[in-house]
């Protein structure tokens, strides 16, 4: 009886009466949960936070900067009215100047910008990548546990009817209506429908340890799950599925990426182009730090400086640059390509998967009731003694591998359509 309890005890934090237990949770509070406790979902938000950061600064480099340079300059006299550097106007030399730096023309900044501008879409794109793959591990986790709690209770069932069974052969046996051998065979039944019992007990076990390493953070097995497997949501339309499909963030990520490629053929094409800055300065530049000279001549004044840069001659790196950025961009339309030609696939396939399982759960329930009425006619006739022992434990067989089967098509269904709406994102 220590078996029995044992595994009812499993069954029942499974259960939805489990409401008294320590914490009862339903599938949308176990994706919230996940979500919140996901390393690799906080892994791609992070990235996506620091991709825009990227941009920001991508942006800023386009933009004027302003800054304050203070410098003092020392030159050893070579006497009176001279210094050993003829470059600098004086033996002290202060400099205090406020500095605005633009680029008017600068094709590999905006090319940077529009850049950094695709990798912060890739990697938005990859966070709703992570989070879909996290809501499909969390529903296939989470009706793991129910459907192994559900087969955990057929096989106390199983146990039941087993022992049931072995007391009618017993008395059949002592009333002279059976041979030793039904007794010994509904026995090894009885045992076998136990150890049966113990490995569901197990999977039970270890589909709630799976499931509860996604959920907290600090690892726990104390909590249950609410079985909805006999709720059926309706099938989506097949047109509406397509429809909402086409923003997968697979197809958006990988988008994104050649869009980054083909801002990295402008950006290494820009090692070709010349670029043109201007500098305004504004400050002290003088003998003395101060705003007067001994003289009392103004020491404040602004200069303007244009700078033309132009590139000659590099031993071909530029144009060795521009060539593997265009590898790169071929590279990422080909994995564009097959990211739209994986998505309809899945599409198709995932579609066809819940059809299939909805389409069978109709005759899975009606396999389970001729099952049942099976056994319950099957022993009554063994008791009139119109048929053999074969004939019952058979019948049993049946019955457990219809619940179980009954069981894994609503499970099967689900998880079908848990798939569907991943991709959808509708999670």
């Amino acid at each position: 009886m220590s078996y029995r309890l044992a595994v009812l005890a499993l069954v029942s934090c499974l259960s939805p009466a489990a409401a008294d237990g320590p914490l009862t949770i339903d599938l949308k509070q176990a994706i919230e949960l996940a979500r919140k406790n996901s390393p690799q979902l906080q892994s791609a938000t992070i990235d996506s936070i620091l991709a825009r950061e990227d941009r920001v600064q991508a942006r800023a480099a386009m933009l004027p900067s302003l800054s304050y340079d203070n410098a003092f300059i020392y030159t050893q006299p070579k006497g009176p009215d001279s210094w050993v550097f003829v470059s600098n106007d004086g033996t002290h030399v202060y400099n205090s100047q406020a500095t605005v730096h633009g680029d008017i023309f600068a094709p590999g900044k905006r090319a940077e910008y529009r850049r950094a501008q695709a990798a912060e879409a890739v990697a938005k794109a990859k966070v709703d990548i992570a989070d879909r793959g996290l809501v499909a591990t969390v529903v296939q986790d989470y009706y793991a546990v129910a459907a192994a709690g559900r087969k955990a209770a057929n096989a106390v069932r199983a146990v039941d009817e087993a022992r049931r069974f072995l007391d009618i052969t017993t008395k059949q046996e002592r009333a002279g209506e059976a041979a030793h051998s039904d007794v010994l065979k509904a026995e090894i039944v009885l045992q076998q429908r136990e150890r049966d019992g113990r490995e569901a007990a197990l999977a039970v076990e270890k589909s709630r340890i799976a499931l509860g390493v996604l959920l907290f953070t600090d690892y726990t097995k104390d909590f249950s799950v609410v079985d909805d497997l006999d709720s059926l949501p309706p099938l989506p339309a097949l047109d509406d599925v397509r429809l909402r499909a086409k923003d997968s963030p697979e197809v958006r990520a990988a988008r994104a990426a050649v869009q980054q490629e083909e801002s990295g053929i402008a950006s290494a094409r820009s090692g070709m182009l010349p670029s043109l800055g201007v500098d305004y300065l504004y400050g002290i530049n003088a003998n003395q730090f101060a705003i007067y000279d001994p003289e009392h001549f103004k020491n404040l004044g602004s200069s303007f400086a244009v700078g033309l840069t132009i590139p000659i001659f590099d031993w071909g790196a530029a144009r060795s640059r521009v060539r593997q950025a265009r590898m790169r961009r071929d590279q990422a339309n080909l994995e564009l390509k097959f990211s739209q030609k994986q998505l309809a696939a899945n599409l198709d396939s995932y579609y066809a998967e819940a059809e299939a399982a909805r389409a069978e759960i109709d005759s899975l329930r009606h396999s389970l009731d001729l099952a049942a009425d099976s056994l319950r006619l099957t022993t009554l006739r063994y008791e009139a003694g119109e048929v053999s022992v074969l004939e019952v434990v058979d019948a049993q067989s049946t019955l457990v591998d219809a619940r179980n089967a009954c069981d894994d098509g609503l499970a099967r269904y689900r998880l079908a359509l848990a798939n569907l709406q991943t991709l959808t994102g509708t999670y």
